[in-house]
């Protein structure tokens, strides 16, 4: 009875302390390193429509790439109060133009080069018929959406410093890897679990404890000698 007691202890204590840090560890390093975000608009279908989820990792603006679709905290000028989801096409120093007859379609150029962009809506790189040729300063982006025909971006700002955005108002990245996210959701559940357990062994530790103190003998209180 005591080692089995003894070990109920220690078990508890071991499995409850692991899945405390699995569960707080998990939970932590998911809030800290992603986020869920619901698309509110059209102007990135085909890639993302309104109402989709996305999961999006937490990157600076530094980290991006032309190419990547990012969440991104607009200026006043756009009138949203709120995160918008935009794909990255210039980086400081390039120059973007649109837009560039190849063929028989348009396309957007970067630094002389028409770019390949297979996700727009319709095979339409323009959208607004509205010819632009930015230089993107250091430090900020030129943001377009996959919907060029109907999507607020760089190209309706250019009075400010050329429609495009501060590398500082980047959120994140949006991944469509889930691998990660999900073994950190499965790490969180995996904890909870692991505490319920430690839990339930620290219960039964006690009720083995309080049966061990019930079985042991009671000893007779002392009998004091008569005074006659």
């Amino acid at each position: 009875m005591v080692g089995r007691g003894r070990g109920l202890g220690v078990s508890a204590l071991v499995i409850g302390v692991l899945g405390l840090v699995l569960a707080v560890g998990g939970f932590a390093w998911l809030r800290d390193a992603y986020g869920v975000s619901t698309v509110g608009g059209s102007s990135m279908r085909p890639t993302y429509g309104q109402g989709d989820r996305v999961v999006w990792e937490r990157a600076g603006g530094k980290e991006v790439r032309r190419g990547d679709v990012v969440l991104f905290t607009p200026p006043e000028s756009y009138g949203f109060d709120g995160p918008l989801m935009k794909r990255v096409v210039g980086v400081g120093g390039d120059r973007v133009r649109c837009c560039t007859l190849v063929g028989s379609r348009e396309r957007v150029t970067v630094n002389g080069q028409p770019v390949e962009e297979p996700y727009v809506y319709g095979g339409d790189a323009d959208g607004a018929h509205q010819p632009y040729d930015v230089k993107v300063p250091e430090g900020r982006l030129f943001l377009l959406g996959d919907y060029r025909a109907n999507s607020n971006d760089s190209r309706f700002h250019l009075g400010e410093q050329g429609g495009t955005v501060s590398e500082n108002a980047v959120l994140g990245r949006v991944t469509d890897d889930r691998g990660v996210p999900a073994l950190l959701v499965t790490t969180v559940l995996l904890g909870g679990v692991l505490l319920l357990v430690g839990v339930g062994l620290g219960i039964g530790f006690l009720a083995v404890r309080r049966r061990k103190v019930a079985a042991m003998p009671q000893m007779p209180w002392p009998v004091r000698p008569s005074g006659g």
